[in-house]
């Protein structure tokens, strides 16, 4: 069967030129020998890729890593610095809130502005505004100012505005993450039509899941370089050995148990793990929690768990006191803070002894991550108990950001693993 080309993109580099000091432009620009005063930023650099249609192609990387700088120059917002692209198809983009919108215009008349934009004529815009006002769904606000418009708003109609041009290639740059859940319900069920009617749809995301869902193929770049261009689910895998700084490190053919302990003595773990801001620490410190992290079945660092996979929650504890039988813990919490799930050494009747000042212990949970797609944050504690209560040694909040990804859909936090049968019966 043979591919029919939608974009090409071949050789594509974007430089900025940045300086130091805002005069050391003017400074370069009049210098009669040419000097130069800046040095060079390379947004993209040399990246090469074709995008067939009926393709859905999910681009990952981090902030700052190019993703939004190539979605402009594909629909022509920005130049090359060097490189070539070639489309072919008409091409609906929706790359940053409210562009093309005039803030003074009502949303009624920014339909007809967007549209003129983007080809048609009056009479074609006309015979599909009722579709674009069903699908904005913001009511008698389609005759007010767009400047009143929240976020959501501007999504909703900027996207339906998108869509309803029925374009050959449909960009998108993050725009859906303001709406709300019904909402993006509406355009991932869109972007399925899209699909059966072989469109070529091409979105930048920093919702791993989407990527596993809704795309047949996955990029990653990062630092300006494309540094995966496969199916979904490996450049998903990809990108979370980018976010903990994995990608390249071997992976040992030694034991779980001999890599733990290996890579703890060779490294702190929690470096791999984002620093968001100073954690909640408290306690009497008879124990510390001195390291922490979260592995996967291969025994790397990971921050987006895949769906039901093998996990490890791994903390290590040093003692400044003697201790007996100290109680090991964690808990995880939905982005609402409501704790979705935890455990301890007690509740599993498991005895961890007596410790004295100086000694440090490697605690390791491992368990499937079975929860609802999501964010989630975990937490980790030392505790102790005696006569007045639990004695708090040392407790960590929101020690590690991570996230569950995959297809599963489910009610709630998490999948009971039901099976179906279906039985007709007999007449």
């Amino acid at each position: 069967m043979n591919k029919t080309l939608a974009v090409r993109v071949k050789n594509l580099t974007k430089i900025y030129h940045l300086y130091d000091n805002p005069q050391d432009r003017l400074k370069e620009a009049l210098h009669p020998f040419k000097k130069s005063y800046h040095h060079d930023f390379y947004a993209l650099k040399d990246v090469s890729f074709d995008i067939y249609r009926g393709e859905t192609v999910g681009i990952v990387g981090k902030n700052g890593a190019g993703k939004s700088t190539l979605l402009k120059m594909i629909t022509g917002v920005l130049t090359p610095s060097s490189g070539q692209i070639e489309t072919r198809g008409t091409i609906a983009s929706l790359l940053e809130l409210g562009a093309g919108f005039n803030p003074e215009m009502t949303g009624l008349e920014n339909i007809y502005l967007n549209g003129t934009l983007m080809g048609l004529e009056k009479e074609e815009i006309e015979r599909k505004l009722d579709a674009i006002l069903a699908f904005a769904d913001i009511g008698e606000f389609i005759h007010q100012p767009v400047k009143m418009y929240s976020s959501g708003m501007f999504a909703r109609l900027a996207f339906s505005v998108s869509i309803n041009v029925e374009p050959d290639i449909l960009i998108v740059d993050e725009a859906l993450s303001v709406g709300d859940m019904a909402f993006q319900m509406k355009c991932f069920k869109k972007f399925q039509e899209f699909q059966e009617q072989n469109r070529t749809i091409l979105f930048v995301t920093h919702a791993l899941d989407t990527v596993i869902r809704y795309c047949n193929r996955g990029m990653v770049i990062d630092e300006g370089k494309l540094l995966c261009d496969a199916d979904a689910k490996t450049a998903v895998d990809t990108f979370k050995k980018v976010l903990t700084g994995t990608l390249h490190s071997a992976v040992s053919t030694d034991s779980v148990e001999e890599k733990k302990t290996e890579s703890l003595k060779e490294r702190r773990l929690r470096d791999y793990f984002d620093d968001h801001g100073e954690l909640d620490s408290y306690g009497n410190m008879r124990a510390e929690i001195i390291d922490f992290g979260l592995l996967d079945e291969e025994n790397q660092p990971v921050k987006a768990l895949d769906y039901d996979a093998p996990f490890t929650i791994v903390m290590r504890v040093r003692f400044h006191a003697d201790v007996e039988e100290p109680i090991f813990a964690f808990t995880v919490k939905d982005t609402k803070g409501l704790e979705i799930t935890g455990t301890n050494t007690m509740m599993k009747h498991h005895h961890t002894g007596h410790y004295k000042a100086g000694d440090e212990i490697t605690v390791t949970f491992t368990q499937s991550a079975n929860l609802q797609i999501g964010q989630y944050a975990l937490s980790l504690g030392c505790v102790g108990i005696n006569e007045s209560g639990i004695v708090v040694y040392h407790r960590l909040y929101d020690a590690i950001l991570f996230e569950v990804i995959g297809s599963a859909n489910m009610v709630g936090f998490f999948d009971l693993h039901s099976e179906i049968t279906l039985q007709t019966d007999a007449n």
